[in-house]
């Protein structure tokens, strides 16, 4: 959410610097409203700009000018750049006389909010990390296009099936923010949870534990032998709910997370809610956390990870890639869905999260849109996913594209843990909806204090609670709920 989406890869902020931002995240919302406002106001002039239509035909079914420029903004995190620069190949290919302008960056917003303000956005971009633009803000001000002519239109594979029945369940409901137009396409796919290396967890002659008690257990053997049992990204803390929210679900059903992502009153005072964070707690109070993971980033503690230093990880499955540099070739990496407290749980051990992941948009004022989306159909082609899945280790919204292919131990283990999730998985989401109260309010001041030990879980759930509150009841937020 991936990173997000999902999956945000950054450079964070030192410890000094994050007392001190959450102790101003009353302003947090500033920014964002400046780009609500400037979207407001952007210009719309580039309507007089857009290209001339092609010529529609079965090898060109969305009539893309064959000659006409396209321009394409990927975000550059942990799945890298080249699988986007293959599928710019394969465009080409097909419109020989079309040039397409194709970067990549880690700064989204700072990038692309002049373009949007002055109504001359791309044709197609990646909008994912810790930059990404906020997503009900483009749509509550008509900034994103409708994706339905990409998504029935035929597929690469087959003309007699389109796009979107070509797709993994549950991927064009998530591009569905408000009605029937699909307005973002989820092009990873990703498994969240709590990864770890095997060969590690088997050194301390222990399996991955179902229950809380077993988890607590299992850290106290890694403690003894000088493993700190936990990390995460200290500096940005809203990965760990990619293993907090389904467990919650766990403990308290699939509802809890609905209602929270539906900013009901009260939604955070659920039992499941306070009993989840008091476990996470534990991990803290009894030292089970690699100690100065507070201050690092996402690499950092990854690396630590891969080390040795650290036991258990929550992140998304694109850490296979992005960490692989330093991750030794015996690591056996390996995911598993959270600890659940016991048997009174309400829903079985393998709940897990998986998701989209990769938003891409088509801006409405985008010069070239239809060659934005015939870029995303040749990316929702068989061999594009394939591509991608050989060079990223990661799973795509194409529903299948692994046969032939090789799997990694962390792709092998995230399918084996969909498999054992099955109607099992859950799908927060407060990281598309509301992406500064996921990131800035409920992660770094809320759960990034309390894992830090300057928060308990009672005063975390009250100051999130009152976050959530302030969002709901603020009329320039767009707000979304479950259907």
């Amino acid at each position: 959410m991936g990173p997000t989406s999902a999956q945000n890869h950054h450079n964070g902020l030192g410890r000094r610097d994050l007392i001190k931002r959450s102790a101003a995240l009353g302003l947090i919302a500033v920014p964002t409203m400046g780009f609500l406002s400037a979207c407001a106001s952007g210009s719309g002039d580039s309507d007089d700009e857009k290209v001339d239509k092609g010529k529609k035909s079965e090898e060109n079914p969305l009539a893309v000018n064959e000659s006409a420029g396209m321009e394409f903004v990927l975000f550059n995190g942990g799945f890298g750049d080249e699988y986007a620069k293959d599928a710019v190949k394969e465009y080409e290919k097909k419109f020989p006389k079309a040039k397409v302008k194709f970067r990549s960056t880690t700064e989204i917003t700072p990038e692309l909010q002049p373009r949007f303000n002055s109504g001359s956005p791309p044709d197609l971009i990646d909008n994912s990390g810790a930059k990404q633009m906020d997503m009900g803000v483009l749509a509550s001000k008509k900034q994103l296009a409708d994706l339905t002519p990409m998504l029935d239109a035929p597929s690469i594979d087959d003309p007699a099936k389109k796009v979107r029945d070509t797709l993994r369940p549950g991927i064009v409901e998530m591009g569905q923010l408000d009605g029937d137009p699909v307005l973002i396409m989820y092009y990873a796919y990703t498994v969240y949870g709590v990864w770890y290396s095997k060969k590690l967890l088997n050194s301390l002659d222990a399996e991955y534990p179902q229950t809380w008690d077993d988890m607590l257990a299992v850290c106290a053997k890694a403690k003894k032998k000088g493993i700190a049992p936990w990390t995460y990204a200290g500096k940005h803390p809203y990965y760990l709910p990619f293993s907090l929210y389904p467990m919650i679900a766990k403990v308290g059903g699939r509802e809890v997370l609905d209602s929270i992502d539906n900013l009901e009153p009260n939604a955070w005072k659920h039992p499941a809610v306070k009993t989840c964070f008091e476990a996470y707690y534990e991990l803290y109070k009894k030292g089970y956390i690699l100690k100065g993971t507070p201050g690092l980033d996402h690499i950092q503690s990854q690396t630590a990870w891969t080390e040795g230093k650290a036991l258990f990880l929550p992140n998304g499955s694109w850490v296979e890639n992005e960490a692989a540099k330093t991750m030794p070739d015996d690591f056996d990496l390996a995911v598993s869905a959270p600890s659940g407290i016991d048997d009174s749980d309400k829903m079985p051990f393998g709940t897990m999260w998986a998701a989209g992941g990769e938003p891409f948009i088509v801006p409405s004022k985008a010069k070239n849109p239809d060659g934005g989306m015939e870029q995303l159909r040749i990316m929702l082609s068989e061999a594009s996913s394939k591509n991608f899945t050989g060079k990223v280790k990661s799973l795509t919204a194409y529903n299948g594209g692994t046969d032939g292919i090789e799997l990694t131990p962390g792709l092998k283990s995230a399918v084996a843990a969909l498999e054992t999730a099955g109607e099992n998985v859950v799908n927060p989401r407060m990281q598309d909806w509301y992406v500064a109260l996921q990131k800035e309010k409920i992660g770094v001041g809320g759960l990034g204090e309390m894992m830090a030990g300057r928060l308990t879980p009672v005063e975390a759930i009250k100051k999130i609670q009152k976050y959530a509150d302030d969002t709901a009841k603020d009329d320039s937020i767009k707000k979304y709920k479950h259907r």
